[in-house]
């Protein structure tokens, strides 16, 4: 993995991140910018660049983050109040980072949009 991306850097600890859960195919991190109490990003550990580039060969990485988003939920024990889960995709869908993350956002009532 060419380390060139904040979340690679993350991902193998190159800089400090308050990681909440990681294994060999996912990384969950507390998000730094966070929008609710509970704000966690949860990325793949092969890069991949955005929604856009899921196909056939690694579509498996999209339930094993949406998995682990569940996991955590329950972990932070938000499940039951409720919480969010976003994937933004490229510029006018606001992703600023160009690299596949969800938002696990939760602990407070959210707004509609």
């Amino acid at each position: 993995m060419n380390i060139n991306n904040i979340f690679q850097k993350i991902i193998k600890k190159k800089i400090p991140s308050e990681i909440v859960y990681q294994n060999k195919k996912i990384t969950a991190f507390k998000d730094i910018s966070p929008k609710a109490p509970i704000h966690i990003l949860i990325v793949p550990n092969k890069f991949i660049k955005n929604l856009n580039y899921i196909n056939k060969k690694n579509i498996c990485i999209l339930s094993e983050m949406l998995y682990t988003s569940i996991k955590i939920a329950k972990k932070k024990k938000i499940h039951k109040s409720g919480y969010r889960i976003i994937i933004n995709c490229n510029k006018n869908g606001c992703q600023k980072i160009p690299y596949l993350h969800i938002h696990l956002i939760g602990g407070k009532k959210l707004n509609n949009f």
